[in-house]
């Protein structure tokens, strides 16, 4: 790079130095190792390569789902210590649960049905194995209502056999009237029907239990379930667990790999094929490549950072970047060849110029991925420190390891006659692709302005537009798309992917239940009152008129609390009726007096103990949501019910902690969009004013790269893609393999600029000869990354999509925009210096 060479040319005499005692510069110094050491700097950086795939061997774990993006929330902190305080979420105190999806179209309440749901309780409890601490159905809740004597699914069972038909119905209405019985929403006590009913099971696990025990439980239950006539797991009985849910993210995880990589694969190679047109140059940029890779999750697995959904996005970014810099450091090579020169001059001209081009590109790349560094979600932060270091790889591997190989490479082929193929650069003069690329440069000889003006309007239309954009954040989210799988169903093994059970869970929860994944919003109350008979009234208040997001029966909250639960007990056992009764002095069938007796009564039941603590210092009210309201409603309904509570209360449970995360996914998205460009663009105005001595080249530089960031966001909206915690680093993404597009291009443009070429013609060269190289790295990128829109999960699908639009608009916008953009400025800054000069 010639303005790098005079300015540290200039340096040592700026700092003191000598410069006359034969220093060599930092370019020369590269150059003369990759020529002159080829063979030692292949071996170098391959040891090194052998060190970094340790780390993928000790690897740093894997993640799934939600977990990932909200554990460092301060509502994640909340949930966990209401969950804590309740032995809710299983591994404090041990127990874990499973619920079963039973389906049957004639009647799920009828007696044959209710009997078997029975056996399948007797067998379940009775398999030592299984460790099943109780169960509970309508089928053992209808039983205890035809015999309150009765305690085990043998009893219930000789109750429901003993009873007439009347006398089941009846006792279908009266289980349903006092413990509102777990079946689908066409359920009417009068039909006593319904088609879909869950049983809920409770194992005895120990705290320190593992997913893979309870993995293994709900597993052996879905067995279990085969084993009762009637019954086919899969079929009309699904099991529903969380270890099951994380095996299955895990497995989505697989199958979307074997099925999109392999095919991202194959395409990559015929593009690359058709790019380096030579077996050698292709399996040399294949290896870098590969070493970025390596290098790259090997440092995640040194330094502890856990793989997931998001690091496949690290994956397409260094394949979208490596590509880019090999097809350069190629193409670039092969022009000074085809000029005559020999492997070494050639080289070193190469990596003169290319290196201070590599360098730009990665800092300013560096700085729009690191910018997600400043975001309040963990694994947004992990993506940004993953991706900038990644990108700090390739840059060394492709400005190094790969000229080095391909210097060996070709004097090993002199030395043994071997002939080179494809020796021309990409875009040549008289070639099609040659004369297609002057369209830029044409249209910036006549109509510039023209063109600046039409980018400026679409980019501040789609810029306007996009701010419409949808956010999202759900455990759905991470879920495959059904039409999908059905059509990888047809694939051969091992590309085929498994079955997923939460696939028919979400369709119960939806369509039976009228329910998303998570149903409901909690309010967290902690305070010492909560003991006090003020502090249930507060509780019962707050049922009374519940905001419109929260379901309501006749104006009252459908929702499970201590008042519930207490109701429930009393409508069950005469013995704690007596007791209410005797402490209820107005008649509102809560107590007055003698509060600390009713609540020792109601706490010896264990159900009662998930609704206020056995110290009596914290309850929580579980709302049950509307289907209508999404949930931002949900979370806003939560927040007004705890603010309207006289006590100290707190809105929380897992919809309140997903809309924190989406209200975090907007500002980190905006926060480092703005921190990338405001950063990127000083850095580029300092490193051209410092380079060539024209901070204005920076500017110029970065026009293109915001239309490019303008036309992502409104395509997000066109193509109706929320902006989500897997894709929020998207616009940032953008700004980073927007410049890497126009710094190479500008950067050509100033060398054959600054040599004396006139404009135009130095737009000319710099299309053919770098707009060839961008062309072959941008059809490998989209064609070959694009392919992620085939994944099962909708989430990476949407961000291949997003991918290969930025990378087609970084192009598009570097040999359309950017001459015209280069030939306004040229026209201005040479009007002015006319007009300074008639001033003076």
């Amino acid at each position: 790079m010639r303005g790098l060479k005079r300015l540290i040319a200039r340096g040592p005499r700026a700092c003191g130095g000598d410069p006359g005692r034969g220093a060599r510069l930092p370019t020369d110094r590269v150059a003369a190792l990759i020529t002159e050491q080829p063979a030692r700097v292949v071996l170098a950086f391959l040891l090194v390569t052998v060190v970094f795939a340790g780390g993928i061997v000790a690897g740093g774990g894997q993640e799934a789902g939600t977990d990932q993006f909200t554990e460092d929330l301060e509502e994640q902190r909340a949930l966990d210590e209401m969950e804590e305080d309740f032995g809710l979420e299983g591994r404090a105190e041990g127990g874990s649960t499973a619920t079963l999806f039973v389906s049957d179209e004639r009647n799920v309440l009828s007696r044959q049905s209710l009997l078997r749901m029975l056996e399948f309780q007797d067998r379940a409890e009775e398999e030592d194995g299984l460790r099943v601490e109780s169960s509970t159905s309508p089928a053992s809740l209808v039983g205890q209502h035809l015999d309150p004597d009765a305690e085990t699914p043998e009893e219930y069972s000789r109750a429901i056999e003993r009873a007439s038909q009347r006398e089941l119905d009846e006792a279908i209405a009266d289980a349903d009237r006092v413990s509102s019985l777990p079946v689908s929403t066409d359920f009417t006590r009068e039909s006593a029907s319904a088609e879909v009913a869950t049983i809920a099971v409770t194992y005895d696990t120990p705290p320190a239990a593992d997913s893979d025990d309870e993995m293994a439980l709900q597993t052996d239950t879905a067995e279990l379930a085969d084993d009762v006539e009637g019954y086919e797991s899969g079929g009309n009985v699904d099991v529903f667990g969380s270890a099951i849910i994380d095996n299955e993210n895990q497995q989505l995880l697989g199958d979307t790999s074997i099925v999109v990589f392999p095919a991202a694969i194959l395409l990559i190679l015929f593009f690359l094929l058709v790019a380096y047109r030579d077996p050698i140059d292709l399996a040399l940029g294949l290896a870098a490549l590969v070493m970025t890779m390596i290098w790259t999750f090997g440092f995640m697995g040194y330094v502890g950072v856990p793989f997931s959904e998001s690091f496949v996005v690290v994956f397409a970014l260094l394949l979208a970047v490596g590509i880019d810099f090999g097809i350069h450091s190629i193409n670039r090579y092969r022009e000074e060849r085809a000029r005559g020169n020999d492997i070494g001059a050639a080289m070193t001209i190469t990596t003169d110029q290319l290196t201070g081009a590599f360098l730009l590109a990665t800092l300013t790349t560096v700085i729009g991925f690191a910018a997600n560094l400043t975001s309040s979600i963990a694994q947004l932060r992990d993506f940004g420190f993953v991706s900038s270091v990644g990108i700090l790889f390739t840059m060394l591997i492709f400005g190094m390891f790969l000229p080095a190989g391909k210097v060996w490479l070709d004097r090993s082929r002199e030395r043994f006659g071997i002939p080179s193929l494809g020796g021309s650069p990409m875009g040549s003069e008289g070639s099609i692709l040659g004369r297609i690329l002057t369209i830029g440069p044409m249209i910036a000889r006549v109509a510039p302005v023209v063109v600046l003006v039409s980018a400026l309007l679409i980019g501040a239309g789609a810029g306007t537009y996009g701010t419409g954009v949808d956010t999202e954040f759900s455990q759905e989210a991470f879920f495959p798309d059904e039409d999908r799988i059905e059509q990888y169903e047809h694939l051969p093994e091992p590309f085929a992917p498994g079955e997923y059970t939460f696939m028919a869970v979400l369709e119960h929860q939806e369509e039976d239940f009228d329910q998303g994944f998570v149903s409901s919003v909690t309010v967290y109350v902690d305070d010492h009152d909560v003991r006090s008979a003020r502090g249930l009234r507060d509780v019962d208040r707050v049922l009374d008129d519940p905001p419109d997001a929260i379901k309501e029966d006749d104006r009252r909250a459908d929702a499970t609390s201590v008042v519930s639960v207490t109701d429930e007990r009393a409508e069950t056992d005469p013995e704690f009726a007596a007791t209410l009764e005797r402490a209820d002095t107005n008649g509102d069938g809560l107590p007055e007096r003698n509060v600390d007796e009713v609540y020792d009564e109601l706490l010896e039941d264990e159900s009662a103990r998930e609704y206020v603590t056995s110290d009596r210092s914290a309850t929580r009210i579980e709302y049950q949501v509307d289907e209508d309201a999404d949930e931002t409603d949900a979370t806003h309904a939560a927040e007004v019910i705890a603010e309207d509570m006289e006590m100290d209360a707190t809105p929380t449970g897992e919809l309140v902690v997903f809309n924190a995360v989406t209200d975090q996914i907007t500002e980190s998205a905006l926060v480092g969009l703005v921190i990338s460009l405001a950063l990127t663009s000083i850095f580029l105005m300092v490193a051209y004013r410092w380079l060539e001595g024209r901070a204005v080249y920076g500017l110029i530089n970065l026009f293109p790269v915001v239309v490019t960031v303008a036309a992502i966001a409104g395509s997000m909206r066109y193509f109706d893609i929320p902006l989500s915690a897997f894709n929020a680093p998207i616009l940032s993404v953008a700004i980073g393999l927007g410049v890497d597009y126009t710094v190479h291009f500008m950067h050509r443009f100033v060398d054959e600029f600054e040599s004396g070429r006139d404009v135009h013609d130095a737009l000319e060269v710099t299309v053919r000869g770098t707009g060839g190289a961008l062309t072959g790295s941008m059809l490998t990128t989209v064609c070959g990354l694009g392919v992620l829109a085939l994944a099962l999960i909708p989430l990476i699908a949407e961000f291949g999509i997003l991918l290969a639009l930025s990378v087609f608009y970084a192009y598009a916008a570097s040999v359309l925009i950017l001459p015209s953009t280069i030939a306004v400025w040229h026209r201005f800054d040479g009007s002015f210096a006319d007009r300074i000069s008639a001033v003076r």
